[in-house]
């Protein structure tokens, strides 16, 4: 670290650096020093994926709260009116209808710390009509009822909505849905894992619309930015878990 930051002729004086022997201690220790007070959001290196969320998952000695964890990204789409978030493309890889309550709050919570605003979630799936045979299509129905019943706040939910229809209004207009969201979505919640990073991944290295994302539902926020990730990236995400964890404090990460 202090060699890279030489070459950079970078300052780093004044930050802590401690020594550990391999990842693995990079990462219990990394949540050590959140569980002591030492920080207000951990990062993740050049670490895997699963070898960094591993301790915070543990039930004594991790980063739990009651919330289930799950990631957020926003995006900047040109094409788009206004900036969209999409969950969960990292971190469920096939949520029951528990787990997208959760999910669906998460996502929630930030777009109204980093807004200000109530949000429009669209809960995706293959199709805008419930359908037996797409269990997506009934969580999306069971979410919605949630929602009305005060299971799920701070947010106008709809869904199931295909893809199209939740970001265009021409879409949901030809296929005659009346909905605030359909359209004008401020939120995409999609199925599972395989979909929501098919779709991140689409958006960004064909459409190279740029995006910020972390984890909420652990004690603090949880930048996890791919290692391919440029600088832009990481400060964008650093930003965010700063501003939400200053705004809403440590009750739910």
């Amino acid at each position: 670290i202090e060699m890279a930051a030489k070459e950079l002729n970078a300052d780093i004086s004044k930050y802590k650096i401690v020594d550990t022997k391999h990842s693995h201690e990079a990462a219990d220790k990394a949540v050590e020093m959140i569980r002591s007070g030492e920080g207000e959001a951990l990062m993740k290196g050049k670490l895997h994926t699963q070898e960094f969320m591993h301790p915070m998952m543990d039930k004594l000695t991790g980063l739990r709260t009651g919330r289930r964890m799950s990631h957020i990204v926003a995006l900047d789409a040109p094409s788009y009116h206004k900036p969209l978030f999409l969950t969960d493309a990292a971190i469920n890889i096939e949520p029951d209808l528990p787990a997208k309550k959760d999910i669906v709050q998460n996502a929630i919570d930030l777009f109204i710390a980093l807004t200000n605003r109530t949000p429009k979630v669209a809960i995706l799936s293959a199709v805008e009509t419930v359908d037996p045979k797409i269990p997506s299509t009934l969580d999306a129905t069971a979410l919605c009822k949630m929602a009305e019943r005060g299971q799920i706040t701070g947010g106008i939910i709809d869904g199931p909505l295909a893809l199209d229809n939740a970001i265009s209004k021409e879409a949901a207009r030809a296929k005659g849905i009346s909905s605030q969201v359909a359209g004008d979505a401020d939120i995409l919640v999609v199925p599972d894992v395989e979909s929501g990073n098919m779709l991140y991944k689409q958006m960004r290295y064909l459409s190279g619309i740029e995006g910020a994302g972390i984890v909420l539902g652990a004690t603090v926020p949880i930048i996890l930015t791919s290692r391919a990730s440029g600088p832009q990236t990481r400060k964008a995400s650093s930003a965010m878990a700063l501003i939400y964890y200053r705004k809403m404090g440590n009750g739910h990460g």
